[in-house]
């Protein structure tokens, strides 16, 4: 399957920074994928001409020069130094978002990617640096349960082919096969859905990734699958999923600074000072009290159930539980 432009930009881009060493052009050909469907010396002339166009004109430090001082052959690297950011002050909202955008490339359908362009860069006898510009912080574990299927998946869509999984509606339902034409996937609440057209029952399906099983087969043609025009599939999610589950509202208070997941589920109803620390007060659907409570004491004393009183039991009962936990993991009796 030919790599898209901007595979092959990003492919280029994580080349040139993981190392301090200029790349000749002829180097850059073999060991960036994305440039081997080139059918000539002048066709990967001027794709990577363009290539390095498109890096300049979006502000990325793209410097020339020769790889050894015995050489004779420009190449090319990028600055590290200047294309780092400086110091950025963002929002709680805007620090949330980043959070999880960079947490996702640790996941296996797109860490796996980067690892793949690190290794064969490797192979080709560059030297990568031993820290490089891609490292990125853990993806946190209630987010990691779908990998298998959301890999198919994601590979599925992008070939726009159909795809074959087994279905259940509950945790304690039976499986059941469905054939669905994937039209992509979103996160909602911290879960990841799937939605696309189920063809056995000829309708548009929304389907959490939780719940499809991890053999998950692509069937039929790739390029058959096609996207109706103006799709939003974040509504079509929060048209299945939104008001039927929730079960009522939370108050919730926060520390100021703290807490961005939080944040992030609620909205702000005002601020209180509890003990010595300013915060802010939120309500936050309640969709699950197990999950909501789960995240709630995953926060420390950064969180503080205010409403209900069930609630702020069950995060109650979840401390109390680990505070009793010994340093090998079991509980204390």
């Amino acid at each position: 399957m030919a790599i898209s432009k901007v595979e092959r930009l990003v492919n280029l881009v994580i080349a040139l920074l993981s190392t301090r060493q200029y790349l000749t052009a002829e180097k850059i050909r073999a060991s960036v994928a994305g440039y081997a469907d080139c059918v000539s010396d002048e066709a990967f002339s001027r794709m990577f001409e363009r290539d390095k166009n498109e890096l300049r004109d979006l502000g990325i430090p793209l410097e020339t020069g020769v790889p050894s001082r015995y050489s004779t052959v420009e190449g090319y690297r990028i600055n590290r130094d200047a294309y780092e950011l400086p110091q950025i002050e963002l929002t709680g909202e805007e620090t949330a978002a980043v959070a999880a955008a960079a947490a996702l490339w640790e996941s296996p359908e797109l860490g796996s990617a980067a690892q793949r362009a690190l290794l064969k860069l490797r192979a080709a006898g560059v030297q990568v640096e031993p820290e490089p510009a891609g490292t990125f912080p853990p993806l946190p574990t209630r987010a990691r349960g779908s990998e298998p299927a959301l890999q198919a998946l994601l590979a599925a869509i992008r070939a726009r082919q159909t795809v074959r999984f087994p279905h259940r509606s509950a945790p304690t339902d039976p499986w059941v096969l469905r054939t669905v034409e994937p039209w992509g996937v979103v996160t909602v609440s911290g879960r990841w859905y799937l939605v696309g057209h189920d063809t056995d029952r000829d309708a548009v399906r929304t389907f959490r990734l939780s719940r499809i099983g991890e053999d998950v087969t692509a069937v039929g043609d790739p390029g058959v699958v096609h996207i109706p025009d103006g799709t939003d599939l974040r509504a079509r999610v929060l048209a299945t999923t939104g008001p039927g589950e929730v079960t009522g509202s939370a108050t919730v208070w926060v520390a100021g600074g703290r807490a961005f997941e939080l944040r992030r589920l609620g909205r702000e109803v005002g601020s209180r000072r509890v003990g010595d620390r300013d915060g802010t007060v939120l309500e936050v659907p309640v969709r699950s009290r197990t999950w909501l409570a789960r995240i709630v004491a995953g926060q420390g004393p950064d969180a503080l159930v205010l409403d209900p009183p069930g609630l702020r039991a069950e995060v109650q009962r979840i401390l109390t539980r680990v505070a009793h936990t010994d340093d090998d993991g079991g509980l204390q009796r």
